[in-house]
């Protein structure tokens, strides 16, 4: 799978699909512009971690996703100079996870 590939989307996604490459757009700015660190946990869970000054970026499109991809549970905290992602998938929905972190992981500064 390449990360400009998009079958990793899944069905159960509410997105509509031609919205779909617009939020997938998002992601690839964000990690673009402000990804300082993504650590994988487990097949399940990833972490991001991002630079405070992108919060509230952060937020809005991590809402939004939560909004379309039941699935997603994400945790979002902050350090003085961080926000932190914690985002894990169930069983079952590993590519997902797989397709967000291969994206950042070409697009970001990542460990």
């Amino acid at each position: 799978m390449s990360p400009d590939d998009e079958e990793w989307v899944p069905e159960v996604c509410t997105l509509p699909t031609a919205e779909r490459p617009l939020r997938v757009a998002e992601f690839d700015e964000l990690f673009t512009t402000a990804l300082r660190g993504q650590t994988r946990l487990s097949s399940t869970a990833a972490r991001w971690e991002f630079a405070v000054s992108s919060a509230a970026v952060v937020r809005d499109l991590i809402e939004r996703e939560s909004d379309c991809c039941s699935f997603f549970t994400f945790l979002i905290s902050t350090t003085d100079d961080a926000v932190l992602v914690d985002v894990r998938v169930p069983v079952g929905h590993e590519t997902v996870l797989d397709g967000l972190t291969d994206r950042a992981g070409h697009r970001g500064t990542v460990r």
